[in-house]
């Protein structure tokens, strides 16, 4: 199973693909110029990475806490790309990953119920 990530929640946009143990990452300056373009660059690392969406069965987007912007733009993404490609979507939050480096910990989170589904409720840092 192949999954895909969406974090903007940092002074970072994150794309990965994770697929069994193997993961692939790209980063980008959270910047308005960037996320001008950010489905551009999501783009430019599926095609670099040779995933087409069809592959993809879940997406995993971080909720917060972040800047309303990147949070809003990120999920609204991922809501986005889940919905028109019947691909399920999770929530996670900055926190989960606070102790962990690897966005393939995300799996074993999921794994264990302990990530949003359905309806991902934003977090915004004041």
């Amino acid at each position: 199973m192949m999954s895909l990530v969406i974090d903007a929640a940092s002074d970072k946009i994150f794309f990965s693909i994770i697929k069994e143990n193997q993961s692939y990452t790209n980063s980008h300056l959270n910047s308005r110029e960037n996320f001008d373009k950010i489905v551009i660059l999501l783009n430019n690392f599926l095609n670099n990475q040779k995933v087409e969406m069809k592959d993809i069965k879940k997406i995993y987007v971080n909720k917060g806490p972040g800047k309303f912007s990147s949070v809003r733009t990120s999920l609204s993404i991922a809501k986005a790309i889940a919905l028109a490609n019947e691909i399920i979507l999770v929530g996670f939050s900055s926190d989960d990953l606070k102790n962990e480096k690897d966005y393939k910990y995300l799996i074993e989170l999921d794994k264990k119920d302990k990530l949003t589904k359905g309806l991902i409720k934003p977090l915004y840092s004041s």
